[in-house]
């Protein structure tokens, strides 16, 4: 029998194996490990199996079988076709909260992003408009991660400010607005954090900023600052985000915004 990964052969050699589900595990732990792609599609001596017949076709006996051809989609391909997925089911008001827990995009969000998973489920019950921006997001995030980081600029210059007034916000009962602060800086940080994620999947070089420490000194400072504001030492978180974070924030960005997609630092 032959195994095929997007229609080239698999050197695999067969152990224990009796049925195509327990091929298919073995293929995607080994996917997992060595390249980060994913099983999407079947073929079964050519005959592509649909998404509603993948458990009947896993119970087949490989007895009898000639050929097994696995498709494989990155990571990227799928978190794409997923949100994809989701913001048109959304848009068309074709789903529902009970409905989109059974899709495809649901369950690939579910194994592999499982805080927007739930960010999903909670905005789909609450506001579904808040759904589509959040997916749209994502989706831009994907598509074009060095233009989702250019548009950073404007809002890292507003949060700096923010946090450059967060001493005097605290020193005259502006709580609400320092509260408003943290919550906005670290969504931002989220987002940055996304991005650099992104640019390390399409295989940006991003040594320039990883082999620095512009992340080491920036995640040290948050961390402090996340300390200092729970204990309510208003001075120190002040002064850390005045001095420490506000600073850096604005570096960290110009520095994203010099990367490129795919392209490789000199």
């Amino acid at each position: 029998m032959k195994i095929l990964i997007n229609g080239k052969p698999l050197d695999i050699i067969l152990e224990s194996e009796k049925t195509v589900g327990e091929v298919m595990t073995g293929i995607q732990n080994w996917l997992e490990g060595v390249s980060g792609f994913f099983i999407s599609g079947l073929e079964i001596d050519g005959k592509l199996q649909g998404s509603h017949s993948l458990d009947e076709a896993f119970k087949l006996p490989l007895e009898g079988i000639s050929s097994i051809n696995v498709k494989t989609s990155s990571w990227a391909e799928l978190m794409l076709e997923a949100l994809t997925e989701l913001k048109a089911a959304v848009e068309s008001g074709e789903t529902h909260c009970g409905e989109w827990e059974k899709s495809f995009s649901a369950a690939f969000l579910k194994n592999n992003d499982q805080e927007l998973y739930n960010s999903v489920l909670k905005t789909l019950n609450e506001n579904k408009n808040l759904t589509i921006n959040l997916v749209a997001e994502r989706i831009r995030e994907i598509e074009n991660p060095s233009r989702e980081a250019a548009a950073l600029l404007p809002f890292s210059e507003e949060i700096a400010k923010r946090l450059e007034d967060m001493p005097l916000d605290m020193q005259t009962g502006k709580d609400i607005r320092a509260a408003e602060t943290i919550t906005l800086f670290s969504c931002f940080i989220e987002k940055i954090f996304r991005l650099i994620m992104l640019f390390k999947y399409f295989g940006t070089d991003i040594e320039s900023i990883e082999n620095s420490s512009i992340i080491e000194e920036f995640s040290t400072a948050l961390k402090e600052l996340i300390a200092a504001y729970e204990n309510k030492d208003t001075v120190l978180a002040g002064d850390l985000a005045e001095y420490e974070l506000a600073p850096r924030l604005r570096n960290l960005v110009l520095v994203l915004c010099s990367i490129k997609s795919g392209e490789k630092t000199e």
